[in-house]
């Protein structure tokens, strides 16, 4: 009797659903390479859904809901905690971001942008403003990160297979077509639309996933952008808890004064109400006014 096979047969690869087009992750540029350890000095909570999120591909939707629901061990509460905390520790930034669409019109989305690498306040003033501060000396603090940083390019084609396995890339792929890659990025492709075109309308095997990356960066490379003044991104911070919007120096940590738990400031005057009549008597006996008197009726 010939040799049965008893192995099971192969499961589909579970996707994690992605947010609408232009919405969802965005991994911050400037970032040092993966290693183990990145997000020990997070609670082990927050420390196993930033390494979730760090594997996400771009594009993937990363709201609380979402992930609850692709993580059995965490509620929606925990991982909106968790996405608080990961903000307030400088991994995490929504940002409402106008965008130029196919047809040639401006409309706005909301990123979450995701930096492995832990940033301050003043780096993601920075980005928002779209100056990418140069990446920081490392060497004291962690020696073991002196190895050359994988590129944007680079980091794209490898993400390439969480998004299909069929077109999984090894390390000599990924080196081989980072510069075919860096193209597309250079002449306005951001990291979705090379995934998306790596992945649609696939054969059901793919023997050779190099090749047929090769050949359709190829093929599908943008054309140059015409020649024009640099449009500088505009971009709004929003509140990772609540969204709402407001300028960076309003939000540390990403979080806005109501999700803080603070008491509301006067919107005018930066006063909170219970100091409005104070402040008040300060400017009028600053310009020499007569003291306000209430009168009655």
């Amino acid at each position: 009797m010939a040799d049965a096979d008893f192995s099971p047969a192969p499961r589909p690869a579970h996707r994690h659903p992605l947010a609408r087009p232009g919405y969802g992750k965005r991994t911050a540029p400037e970032q040092a390479p993966r290693r183990r350890g990145d997000f020990a000095h997070l609670r082990p909570r927050e420390a196993s859904i930033a390494a979730f999120i760090d594997r996400l591909p771009e594009g993937a939707a990363m709201d609380a809901k979402t992930l609850a629901a692709q993580l059995p061990d965490y509620g929606q509460a925990a991982c909106l905690t968790a996405l608080r905390r990961l903000s307030e520790a400088g991994h995490l930034r929504r940002v409402t971001e106008r965008i130029k669409g196919d047809g040639g019109s401006w409309h706005w989305v909301t990123r979450s942008h995701f930096s492995r690498t832990a940033r301050d306040d003043a780096w993601w003033t920075a980005f928002l403003a779209g100056n990418v501060p140069a990446p920081r000396d490392r060497s004291r603090s962690q020696p073991e990160a002196k190895a050359p940083a994988r590129s944007y390019a680079y980091d794209a084609l490898a993400s390439v297979g969480r998004t299909d396995p069929r077109m999984t890339l090894s390390a000599a792929d990924c080196a081989a077509l980072e510069e075919l890659a860096a193209a597309w990025l250079a002449r306005g492709a951001d990291e979705a639309e090379l995934v998306r075109t790596l992945t649609a309308g696939l054969p059901p095997e793919v023997h050779c996933a190099g090749a047929l990356a090769r050949r359709r960066l190829i093929d599908k490379m943008p054309p140059e952008p015409a020649p024009g003044p640099a449009e500088t991104p505009l971009r709004m911070l929003e509140c990772t808890i609540c969204r709402a919007p407001g300028r960076p120096e309003a939000l540390p940590g990403g979080i806005c004064r109501d999700c803080r738990g603070e008491p509301p400031l006067h919107p005018l005057h930066g006063v909170a109400p219970d100091g409005v009549r104070a402040r008040v008597a300060e400017v009028r006996a600053a310009v020499g006014a007569r003291p306000y008197v209430t009168r009655g009726r």
